[in-house]
């Protein structure tokens, strides 16, 4: 088979500084996610399923939230167009091709703001002709899509801009590519993997490519991809058999929580370590499962399983043992002495006794039931049809049975029955090893079910970890030490979730999805003086302010205290290497 080569990638990170509407409205996210938390606010009118894809929006540009903000110098979009013109002008004599992907803000044809139009129209300033520049929305048949893809690869159509969804899976136009842009962060690593494989492959004639990531500093951008990352590491270790466990629980989620979003607004460095012991718990409590699993399945071999399967083999050993004996005892003394008994004759000539014994085969009436039909060596015979496998069999009766398969050949179905009598030596030592071999695997089972999970210790420690971090990041919803947690429902375990494959569809369309509440519902307690239930939300207590908890957090990571807002200029960052 012929194996094409896959292009080598160069991957770039490029981050922005945020502008200073940016670093004010994530800050406001913070705010609404507190309202949220706080039951301040109907679910239909705020979620966090709303505020996590405004801070999506607003990582990709501003004016997607408002679309009257200024168009900043180092927007995304503005950097994409600089590196994409920049490749464009230097692969002019190649016809090579880029891709640019964006869940977030595709064409609409409404007039309204996106940033596929802001992108076209920057390239279309700097020089390129617009008949060089395609959205995979306007190829909407099959038709359209087949002669767009052509066009890419043939260097007509330079720039081929979409989403996941339209230009995932199916889109083959490999052959020029030379860069691959990615604006937004999608929400699985699968959808990476798709994107990235449109030019990660086969048939691209360019040896090295170029991936690059944009990422906006301060937003949800760098925690988009650090979660990504994270779900990426656990599912490989579980594909690549790194980890022996076989399935993991489902690790998609579409909206971030309160704390997610409050600690992203403050720059708390806890967010990182905490995402990271995440993925750490949730292998181990996967690797303790699995262990519990296989004790349970020792407990039940050595109680059920093994036990039984040795019974039987010493059952069946001791079998053979007094077959070969009776063999023995019925064996014909030489080669020329020949002796069966069919029906009511005894036949001493093989010819005559074979094809006696295909006429009796013939004659059985009944499929499926054995039917006695004479005497060899020792060894009653039955013959049966079986109508499975659509073949007759007779079995030898001592004091185990022993089958042989019978053919048209009248002489070889003799020899069979012989064969079937000298190998039964050779089968009792089959039987003796496996009977030792499952002896070995009880006495073996007895010792591992009782051995404790290896990584009980790092478990506890990383849980308790995880615990101090959820305090200090407000994620421990039955309360504790972390910010303004005195009002914190219970919860109930149950938490609904986006379907993540509509998310990937189209990212803009999950602000008009149906809500689905992530907040949890009060939980009443009952109040022994008055004997009657209250809400514990409704308990009057003494509770710390957030901005007193967020300072007191914030002089714990750092060891100091922290001007309350850092001082950006607006609009005047330059992109850096992660």
């Amino acid at each position: 088979m012929l194996k094409l080569p896959v292009p080598e990638a160069d991957y770039e990170n490029i981050v922005l500084k945020p502008s200073e509407y940016q670093q004010d409205m994530v800050q406001s996210l913070a705010d609404r996610a507190e309202a949220v938390r706080d039951r301040k606010v109907q679910p239909n009118i705020d979620n966090m399923l709303k505020i996590t894809n405004d801070g999506r929006k607003l990582a990709l540009d501003q004016r997607l939230i408002n679309d009257m903000l200024p168009d900043e110098e180092n927007s995304k979009a503005t950097t994409c167009v600089d590196k994409a013109f920049e490749i464009w002008e230097h692969t002019k004599e190649q016809k090579s091709a880029q891709l640019i992907f964006c869940d977030l803000s595709t064409p609409k044809g409404d007039g309204t703001f996106n940033v596929y139009e802001d992108i076209r129209d920057k390239l279309i300033a700097k020089g390129v002709p617009e008949q060089e520049i395609a959205f995979i929305h306007n190829a909407n048949t099959e038709t359209r899509k087949a002669e767009l893809f052509a066009k890419v690869r043939s260097g007509q159509v330079r720039f081929l801009l979409g989403s996941t969804a339209k230009m995932g899976a199916g889109t083959n136009v490999q052959d020029r590519l030379i860069a691959l842009h990615h604006l937004d962060v999608p929400w699985r690593p699968s959808d990476i993997e798709q994107q990235e494989g449109r030019i990660l492959r086969q048939g691209n004639m360019n040896d090295k490519v170029k991936i690059f990531r944009y990422v906006t500093e301060g937003t949800f951008d760098s925690y988009s991809w650090q979660l990504i990352e994270n779900k990426q590491k656990f599912i490989g270790q579980i594909m690549t058999s790194k980890s022996p466990v076989r399935s993991c629980e489902d690790i998609d989620e579409a909206a971030l929580t309160y704390a997610e979003v409050k600690a992203l607004a403050t720059g708390n460095p806890y967010i990182k370590e905490k995402m990271d012991l995440d993925i750490q718990v949730s292998k181990l409590k996967l690797l303790k499962a699995n262990h519990t699993s296989q004790k349970y399945r020792l407990e039940d071999n050595i109680v059920k399983h093994y036990p039984v399967q040795i019974a039987s083999m010493k059952e069946r050993l001791a079998g053979y043992r007094a077959d070969i004996q009776t063999y023995a005892q019925n064996k014909f003394p030489d080669k020329d002495t020949f002796s069966i008994k069919i029906g009511n004759r005894v036949y001493t000539d093989k010819k005559e006794a074979g094809a006696a014994l295909i006429d009796m085969c013939r004659s059985a009436k009944q499929p499926n039931m054995a039917v006695t039909i004479g005497e060899y060596q020792g060894f009653k015979m039955s013959v049966s049809f079986d109508s499975f496998f659509s073949k007759f069999t007779v079995n030898l009766k001592g004091s185990i049975s022993h089958e042989v398969e019978i053919g048209t050949d009248p002489l070889g179905n003799l020899q069979r029955l012989s064969n079937a009598l000298e190998g039964m030596t050779g089968k009792m030592e089959t039987v003796a090893q496996k009977l030792e071999n499952v002896e070995h695997q009880l006495e073996t089972a007895k010792v591992e079910v009782i051995k404790p999970f290896a990584q009980e210790t790092e478990l506890a420690e990383k849980l308790e970890r995880l615990t101090e971090l959820n305090a200090l990041l407000n994620m421990d919803e039955k309360g504790g030490d972390g910010i303004d947690m005195d009002d914190e429902p219970e919860n109930d375990g149950e938490q609904e979730e986006l379907d993540t494959e509509e998310m990937g569809r189209d990212a803009e369309a999950v602000a008009d999805a149906p809500f689905r509440p992530q907040v949890n519902l009060a939980v009443s307690e009952k109040v022994a003086e008055h004997g009657k239930e209250r809400m514990l939300a409704d308990s009057p207590r003494g509770r710390i302010s957030v901005k007193e908890k967020l300072a007191e957090m914030r002089e714990r990571a750092y060891g100091q205290k922290q001007p309350e807002k850092p001082d950006i200029s607006k609009g005047k960052g330059k992109e850096e290497s992660l």
